[in-house]
């Protein structure tokens, strides 16, 4: 299918082109279609360029995780839950404890961190999968509930909001927080009913109680405060965490006497061959929709 739709892209613009060529005399159509290879082809290079730091460091700290047996402790928390969900994946599998790393990532809001976890979760994921050009069940159900995670706290999208002169950027803090909750259940409902995941399970019950009591906790408490106060906060707790666990990773690894500098290092290089390997992958899809829109089909 990604085949076709890849080829769609490049005969409909080239249609396209002809069609404003010889019908409506447009002579610069194809400057602008051949203008948009070159243009993807560098942005694609660059956007995993810019990525190439951040996917080394958060490679690197997770093999530190997973040597000082850290992610273990996390992954052993929600496995009941996970082995329910994804029944296909192995117990103790490495996968789970990079899709619990990239949750909890995107729960912090750091967008960056969670990237790079995410990625490394499906290239886990794709070990197990024995149809190579399809995704797996366990692919398409963490697939959906990456992309609809929910936010605790947005500090990115505050960013933006202040940075463009919104009066009250915290303002968006708590609708965010109902929407990628909701978005997240209902992503759940769906590949759940596909899957056939039984959801009244009483342990995936257990848990959808207690993160939805955790939910609404944080709700009532940030509703009570001020937009200054709840910009401080949500800040100070989510950058807290991220660096608690960062630190307690590099406890670990210590207690077990292992190298930790030459741990992230040997993280840091499956990083950067990541960062590579899909640079090809974003020039293929950057450039094909690139050449798509120059062709006039989508209006600018």
């Amino acid at each position: 299918m990604l085949n076709i739709i890849w080829l769609g892209f490049f005969f409909i613009a080239f249609l396209t082109g002809l069609y404003r060529l010889f019908i409506l005399g447009d002579h610069t159509v194809f400057n602008e279609i051949t203008l948009a290879t070159f243009t993807l082809s560098k942005t694609a290079f660059e956007i995993s360029l810019g990525l190439t730091g951040v996917l080394c460091f958060w490679m690197g700290i997770m093999k530190i995780g997973e040597k000082s047996g850290f992610i273990d402790h996390l992954t052993r928390f929600l496995n009941p839950l996970l082995k329910r969900l994804m029944p296909d994946v192995p117990d103790n599998h490495p996968a789970f404890g990079a899709m619990v790393m990239n949750l909890s990532a995107n729960m912090l809001g750091l967008d960056n961190a969670a990237t790079p976890l995410g990625i490394k979760a499906m290239q886990h994921l794709q070990t197990l999968n024995p149809l190579k050009d399809t995704a797996s069940n366990a692919q398409i159900l963490f697939l959906v509930i990456n992309t609809s995670a929910v936010t605790l706290f947005p500090l990115t999208i505050f960013t933006y909001r202040a940075q463009m002169g919104a009066a009250d950027p915290t303002d968006v803090f708590i609708p965010i927080l109902i929407a990628t909750y909701a978005s997240t259940i209902a992503g759940l409902v769906a590949v759940a009913s596909i899957q056939k995941i039984k959801l009244h399970d009483p342990v995936i019950l257990a848990y959808l109680v207690g993160f939805s009591s955790v939910i609404a906790a944080i709700l009532l408490y940030f509703s009570q405060l001020d937009q200054v106060t709840m910009q401080r906060q949500s800040a100070l707790i989510s950058n807290f965490i991220i660096f608690t666990l960062i630190i307690s990773f590099m406890i670990g690894a210590v207690k077990r006497r292992i190298d930790v500098y030459d741990t992230f290092i040997e993280g840091a290089k499956e990083g950067f061959q990541t960062a590579v390997m899909i640079i090809p992958y974003l020039v293929a899809m950057l450039v094909a929709i690139g050449v798509f829109r120059a062709s006039g089909v989508v209006v600018k």
